[in-house]
Parts: structure tokens; sequence; C-alpha cells
């Protein structure tokens, strides 16, 4: 595991398939109650988990870690950096910002977020995701944080053209109540949130999942805690040499999911981009230069 750039979430996914019974078992509880289950003891973590504590120790090695010190001190770091504000990481930036263009840093940021964020998706998860978009019996709603709301809005749009069916949650949380009334088991709700998590999209995840409806969540690296509520979470990379997040590969994902959901459902689609296309023409609203 490399500790510098891999959360334990992350580690504990990759390494998912190659680990024995009982150490899935832990992984499951570790991911399932993350990172709150592995900062107590390690014999509170193996009771939970229902395993020994050497199976813990055996799991913690596995990731790379010289023992459970270590593993915690790991977690209690990605607390920090998740919670961190912009005027904090700003100042930590310009303290060892080196000395080239900002183009060049921000570039170099964004292409190493890019290979580490699809280095890291579920192929099965991802095509699982957009066979739920397209299926037409699904309803869909969509909805972003403060910072995320533009992304939301961004695979709303697109969506639109796909199938219908699909609903812009409003980031206003007073809202809701009226928004989960309308969903139905089945349904597909997608949540954008990234650090500083936001308790409302907790909660509306909860209460969506309560009313079994499917969540799918991006988010970023150490993953919000709407994952816990989510059956498919896409974490998507956000280190940028800047006082905020880069979401840049949040889009990337967003549109490779649209051109996914839009292969699945393409007669369905074309039939309604054309008849779009005409109520552009009748509307006059977008330029014509023929």
């Amino acid at each position: 595991m490399d500790k510098k750039s891999t959360t334990v979430a992350e580690a504990l996914r990759q390494r998912f398939e190659d680990l024995t019974r009982a150490e899935r078992q832990l992984a499951d509880t570790l991911l399932s109650h993350y990172p709150a289950a592995g900062l107590g003891s390690i014999t509170a973590l193996a009771e939970k988990a229902e395993v020994s504590t050497p199976t813990v120790a055996r799991l913690v090695k596995k990731l790379g870690f010289t023992g459970y010190p270590e593993f915690q001190e790991s977690l209690r770091g990605e607390l920090d950096a998740a919670t961190i504000g912009p005027i904090t990481k700003h100042d930590a930036r310009s303290a060892e910002a080196p000395d080239e263009h900002m183009l060049n840093r921000f570039a170099e940021a964004v292409t190493t977020n890019l290979r580490s964020t699809f280095s890291r998706i579920d192929p099965a998860s991802f095509d699982v995701a957009a066979g739920l978009l397209a299926d037409q019996n699904r309803g869909v709603s969509i909805v972003g944080g403060r910072i995320t709301r533009a992304l939301a809005d961004y695979l709303f749009t697109h969506m639109q053209v796909i199938r219908d069916s699909v609903t812009l949650v409003p980031s206003t949380a007073s809202s809701w109540p009226h928004y989960l009334l309308s969903m139905s088991p089945g349904d597909v709700l997608v949540v954008f949130d990234v650090r500083r998590y936001e308790n409302d999209l907790v909660r509306f995840a909860e209460i969506a999942r309560e009313r079994q409806v499917t969540v799918i969540l991006f988010t970023d690296q150490w993953g919000s805690p709407v994952a816990k509520h989510a059956q498919h979470v896409f974490n998507c990379r956000v280190e940028a040499p800047s006082a905020w997040d880069s979401t840049a590969i949040m889009l990337v994902v967003v549109e490779a999911l649209i051109a996914a959901t839009e292969n699945l459902r393409w007669d369905a689609t074309r039939e309604r981009m054309e008849v779009l296309e005409d109520l552009f023409d009748r509307t006059g609203l977008l330029k014509k230069f023929l």
C-alpha cells in the first residue's frame, strides 16, 4: 500500500479478493463503519467483526503497516484530511509549493488524479450503475451539495435527453421530504458529496435507502459518510495545488457513465434526441448558421 496516495478503504477494496474469509469479514466491518471502526482498540475491532485479534493483525500487515498503531495513525490522518478547510489547505500547500507555473502544477495534479482514480474503479460496478440509470422502469433522482450541485446539474441535463423520469433534487434540504415522498422501491438516487461532507446529504441518502432506493455515490478518495448507505461508490481523487479541491476527474467519470448509459438505450435515446432537435428548431433557441 502506498500510504501517501492510497487510503485504507481503497487498499481494502483493491486487496479484497485476495483476503481469507475471516479477513473479508473484517474488511466488510471496517468499510461499513469507516473509519470509526478502526479507531478503537484492536480487541474492540476484532469483537465488532467477530474475528480473532490475530486476524486483525494479519490484515493490517497485508495492507503494508508495521502494526495496529501505524494503521490507526493512517486512519487519523485521513480524518484530518477529510475535514480540512480551504484556508488551512491553501496555507499548507503554499509552504511546500515548488517554483513552477500553476498551469504545470495543476496539470500534473489532475493527470495523477486521473490515473489513480481510473485504476481503482471497478468496471463491474460501473456497468451495473450504467444499467440502473438506463432502466426506464426506475425513476432517477440526482442531488449535489454546496460545491457538487454543478455536477448534479450536469448529469441531470444529459440524463434528461437519454430518458424520462429524471429529477434534479434542489440543494435546499427543507424541500427534500417532498422528493423522498415520490421515490419508490427500486428507484435510483445519485449523490455527489466531497469533503467537508454535508450532514443533510447523509441523512437524505439514509432515508432514501430505507425506502429501498438504490444509492450511487460520487465522492473523493476519503469517502463521504453517504457511502455506508450506497450500493455503488465512485471514489475520485480531488488533490489540487489550490485552496479548493478539483472535481475535474469526477466530471470525467460522470461523462463516462453518461456515455455508457446512452449506449445501453441508444435507440430510445436517438428518438428523444430527434424530437429535442426539432423542439430546438421550433423555439429558435440555438443559433443555426445555414
